[in-house]
């Protein structure tokens, strides 16, 4: 094999293991959160880095359930949550 073959290669490898390291990285800070929009309720938990991103993953991700459209999307994300509850995420079991 060429020089550039091998090095071609070592570069993917090292592109793989990074996004293998990146996805196993477990959150800091679990929260799950709870929104009524609309008439509807939806509880989301995320694990993140953080207690800001975990709160907002788990508001988007429950606004995806319950509103589509950017505008109603918009409106969803900005409702105060009916419950929030973070805090360090437990292992399983």
């Amino acid at each position: 094999m060429k020089w550039t073959s091998w090095v071609s290669l070592v570069g993917l490898g090292a592109i793989i293991a990074v996004v293998v390291y990146t996805s196993l990285d477990v959150g800091a800070v679990r929260c799950e959160v709870c929104i009524s929009f609309e008439g509807h309720d939806a509880c989301r938990s995320v694990d993140a880095a953080n207690e800001d991103e975990a709160r907002r993953g788990a508001v988007t991700n429950a606004c995806a359930l319950l509103a589509s459209g950017v505008t109603r999307t918009m409106a969803c994300e900005r409702t105060t949550p009916t419950r929030v509850q973070c805090g360090a995420p437990q292992s399983p079991k």
